[in-house]
């Protein structure tokens, strides 16, 4: 197997194409570029019947492109407002229940909507969230650690350790903290973690609405 360097926007962009749990990388490529080999595809075919044809003027690159950004935006959103609708029960740890709520003023001042216009990437924006959490809270945000997956950590403090959780994490640092996160995921369970985090340390519903809002 070799190995790649490939920019941040498009390894958002194929870890956005993740159909399942599990599904690596090299299983995204094959079955986007190299559809004779996706046996999905080749079932939802009929024989006789002609895959459907792009748009007259539009590449057919630009047209997945948009609709991958448009499916993105409202995954991401479909999944704050079902959050917001539970009140946060089943996405929140259970540590996050009764924890009395925190000032809220401080973080929507650093994170206002001229400031986050700053990041056209979806990586850095969630990078500079955290950030911003973890200088307001060093001492309680040792608490995202217990944001986890089924089979995977979402927060550690070292890039090995969330490498040996599996080999697509594409770890990265949180600035100005000992933090590492998990950034292979699209912007929907982005949201979701933002939004655990939030609770974790203790931010009202509202708050956390509003923090999502602007993210997604």
């Amino acid at each position: 197997m070799k190995s790649i360097e490939i920019d941040d926007d498009l390894y958002a962009f194929i870890a956005g194409e993740t159909k399942h749990i599990g599904e690596s990388a090299s299983d995204i490529l094959r079955r986007l570029l190299m559809p004779q080999f996706n046996p999905e595809q080749t079932a939802e075919t009929q024989p006789g019947q002609r895959p459907a044809e792009p748009a007259a003027g539009k590449p057919a690159t630009a047209q997945k492109a948009t609709v991958t950004a448009a499916a993105n935006k409202a995954a991401a959103q479909k999944t704050a407002t079902s959050s917001r609708a539970t009140g946060g029960q089943k996405s929140a740890p259970a540590a996050s229940r009764g924890r009395k709520t925190v000032n809220r003023g401080e973080i929507l001042k650093r994170a206002t909507p001229e400031a986050l216009k700053e990041y056209t990437k979806r990586v850095d924006l969630f990078l500079f969230m955290l950030a911003q959490l973890h200088e307001l809270h060093p001492e309680s945000f040792k608490q995202v650690e217990q944001i986890k997956g089924k089979n995977r950590v979402y927060f550690a403090t070292s890039k090995e350790a969330l490498l040996n959780t599996g080999s697509s994490t594409n770890p990265k640092q949180i600035p100005g903290s000992e933090y590492w996160v998990v950034t292979n995921n699209n912007t929907a369970k982005k949201v979701a973690m933002l939004e655990q985090v939030l609770q974790l340390l203790g931010y009202d519903q509202a708050t956390c609405e509003s923090l999502m809002n602007r993210f997604a």
